[in-house]
C-alpha cells in the first residue's frame, strides 16, 4: 500500500519535512533551508502553491506524472493528491511551498473569489511556468508572508495582512496563466480546428447516440488537457467559454441541417438533444428566430 500523509493542517506537512511550524493556518516553508527534508504523497486538506526552482524528482498528480522545470508554479487544493511517496530518502529541492488553510479565508472576500482561480485544479503538466521577473515577484510575496507570520504571529492585522498577500499572489498567478496561454504554440486557427475536429469525431463516432451532447469534460479529455485549463484557454484565445463555442459549433450544424431540409425534431435528434425543447431554446438564444421558422423560410425560397 502507498504511504499517504493526510495534510489536514498546514503543519502537519511543515513538519513532515523537518520546517519549524509558524502558525495554525499558513505555512510558508523555503526548500533550500531543509537539511531533512523527505518525499511525500499527499492527501489535502489544504490549499498548497509550489515555487520550485529546481527539483529532480518526478511527481505524480491528477493521474499522471509530472517533473517540475526550472521556475515553475502548481497550485493543489483541499481534496486532491499528489506527490512521491516517503522512502526514507533525504532530497534536496530548492524552491519554496506556500499552504494555508481554508478557515484562514473564513469571512474574507477572498473565501468568494478563490473559486474563480481554475489552477487550482489543473493537472500537474498544466503547471504554470515562469520567466525570471514572474518567479522573481512571486517568490517576493512568499518572502513576505513568512516573514509577517514570523514577526507577527499574535497581531490582531494578521489574518488581513496575510490574505491580502495572498490575493497578490494569485491575481499574479492569474495573469502570468494568461500570459502562458496567449504563447501557447498552437495557433489561434488552429487550436479552433483542433477543437472542431474533436467535435467532428464525437458524432461521426455515434457518440451523440448514448452521451447526448458533447462536454467540455469531453472535448478537454480528448486535447488531454484537464476541463479548467481548457475552458480557461479556450477563454483567452478564442474570446467565448467553452461551453460558448461548442454551442455554436452545434448551433452552425443545426442551421445547415434546417437548410437542407431536415425537420426540427431530425435535427434536435441527430445533434443528441434529448428533448426538441431544449435545442430550439438553444437555437433561439443563439439566431434569435426559432428553428421551425428559419426551416420555413428556406422552404419558401
Amino acid at each position: 500500500m502507498e504511504k499517504v500523509l493526510q495534510v489536514e493542517s498546514v503543519n502537519d506537512y511543515a513538519r513532515h519535512v523537518g520546517a519549524p511550524p509558524m502558525h495554525p493556518l499558513v505555512s510558508v516553508i523555503h526548500y533550500d533551508e531543509l537539511e531533512q527534508c523527505r518525499h511525500a504523497l499527499c492527501e489535502y486538506g489544504v490549499y498548497a502553491l509550489f515555487l520550485m526552482n529546481e527539483s529532480p524528482y518526478s511527481i505524480s498528480y491528477g493521474g499522471g506524472n509530472y517533473r517540475f522545470e526550472s521556475g515553475s508554479l502548481m497550485c493543489v487544493a483541499p481534496g486532491q493528491r499528489g506527490g512521491v511517496t516517503d522512502n526514507g530518502e533525504i532530497i534536496h529541492i530548492k524552491g519554496w511551498v506556500l499552504l494555508f488553510h481554508p478557515d484562514l479565508l473564513a469571512g474574507t472576500h477572498l473565501e468568494r473569489k478563490i473559486k474563480d482561480y481554475h489552477y487550482f485544479s489543473y493537472y500537474s503538466n498544466e503547471a504554470l511556468k515562469l520567466t525570471r521577473d514572474e518567479w522573481a515577484r512571486l517568490e517576493r510575496c512568499f518572502v513576505a508572508v513568512r516573514k509577517e507570520i514570523r514577526d507577527f504571529s499574535e497581531d490582531s492585522h494578521l489574518q488581513a495582512i496575510v490574505v491580502s498577500y495572498l490575493s497578490l499572489l494569485l491575481e499574479l498567478a492569474a495573469r502570468f496563466y494568461e500570459r502562458q496561454f496567449q504563447g501557447e504554440r498552437i495557433a489561434h486557427e488552429d487550436f479552433g480546428r483542433r477543437i472542431d475536429a474533436v467535435l467532428e469525431r464525437y458524432y461521426a463516432e455515434g457518440r451523440h447516440w448514448e452521451s447526448g451532447i458533447p462536454s467540455v469534460r469531453y472535448c478537454a479529455g480528448e486535447l488531454f488537457l484537464s476541463p479548467n485549463y481548457f475552458g480557461d484557454l479556450v477563454r483567452v484565445r478564442m474570446g467565448v467559454s467553452a461551453t460558448q463555442y461548442i454551442r455554436r459549433f452545434l448551433m452552425e450544424k443545426a442551421k445547415a441541417g434546417l437548410l437542407a431540409g431536415q425537420t426540427v425534431s431530425e435535427v434536435s435528434q441527430a445533434l443528441g438533444f434529448d428533448y426538441p425543447q431544449h435545442f430550439t431554446r438553444m437555437f433561439k438564444r443563439e439566431f434569435g428566430i426559432a428553428p421551425s421558422a428559419l426551416r420555413n423560410s428556406a422552404g419558401q425560397q
